[in-house]
């Protein structure tokens, strides 16, 4: 027979263990050794630059994105790359974006005009969004988007992310010499590749961790003398965008460049050729991308105590520096 057992002595004992246990959570938690946190996919922003019909490309690089399954959370557009980034974030599918794309023409979004602003206006513009965007406005948009324009008088640029959608992107596609100035709440804006040629800072304001450049480089005009005023103007600014590349580059962590030069900024006709080229080119830079998805960078503090910082803060649409509405 074995000896008799103290009654309370049992209970005295699993106390004890319940105190050694909040004891060992309590020292895990001091030396970080918790609980393993998921780590956190980073926030991919895509910035799309200008290059009139050769932007078509730019579809071609958010159709590979889609089909691989790399979230993209925020874009910024410039010129063209608004249009395209209008459309996309406003919901089209891919899909949709190729069959506007190949019906579109240069008179879908201008016409000649006599000013002396400018050959042409993009009025047009006003009527084809209105058909083809999902949504109006920038609130109303399923990807949060950036579009750049350049203040004409004070070569401010100016980046939109509120208010209507429509007037910003007739701005960021006001080509100078070609297109009229687009006048906003009393400021005369032209195209934003003055200011953002390719706008990968706007991207980090808007607080993208990892940011894709797409840039559409290619001759304005072929070899020889140009042929007329717009080869002058479009081959002048080619030259200038190449020799300020440097201030949209070393904001970018991957840039993706479609091989457009065999393209003429008016090879609408062309839609399908140069969607391929996109895809093309962003297949190439998918080893990179990959990465930021294979190896994401974790995170001890929970998402929604973690500090806002420039490379942490969640992508959400800031108030507009000159709200469009």
């Amino acid at each position: 027979m074995g000896y008799p057992r103290k009654r309370g002595c049992g209970v005295a004992v699993k106390s004890i263990g319940r105190i050694v246990r909040s004891v060992q959570a309590f020292g895990r938690e001091l030396s970080g050794k918790g609980a393993p946190v998921e780590p956190r996919v980073p926030a991919i922003g895509v910035a799309l630059g200008g290059g009139f019909a050769r932007g078509m490309a730019h579809i071609g690089v958010l159709k590979v994105l889609e089909e691989e399954g790399i979230p993209v959370r925020a874009v910024a557009g410039t010129s063209v790359g608004a249009l395209i980034g209008a459309t996309y974030c406003s919901g089209l599918s891919i899909a949709e974006l190729e069959k506007v794309a190949s019906s579109c023409r240069f008179t879908t979004f201008a016409r000649w005009t006599v000013s002396r602003y400018g050959f042409a206006s993009n009025d047009r513009m006003v009527s084809f969004l209105n058909q083809v965007l999902k949504v109006k406005t920038f609130e109303e948009l399923r990807i949060p988007l950036g579009i750049t324009a350049t203040d004409f008088n004070s070569g401010e640029g100016v980046v939109f992310h509120s208010g209507s959608i429509i007037d910003p992107v007739r701005a960021s596609c006001a080509y100078p010499g070609m297109f009229l100035p687009v006048e906003i709440r009393g400021r005369f804006l032209i195209d934003g590749m003055l200011s953002y040629p390719v706008p990968t800072a706007p991207l980090h304001e808007m607080g993208a961790d990892r940011v894709l450049a797409v840039h559409l480089k290619g001759q304005w005009s072929k070899d020889g003398a140009p042929r007329h005023l717009f080869d002058v103007i479009g081959q002048s600014f080619a030259i200038a965008q190449d020799q300020m590349s440097h201030l949209w580059r070393g904001a970018a962590d991957v840039i993706v460049e479609p091989d457009v030069a065999g393209f003429a900024y008016d090879d609408f006709k062309r839609a399908g050729e140069l969607i391929r080229a996109g895809e093309a080119a962003m297949r190439q830079a998918l080893p990179e991308v990959r990465k930021w998805m294979e190896a994401p960078q974790p995170s001890s503090v929970p998402a929604k105590a973690r500090p806002a910082s420039a490379k942490t803060r969640p992508v959400v649409a800031r108030p507009a520096p000159m709200p469009a509405d």
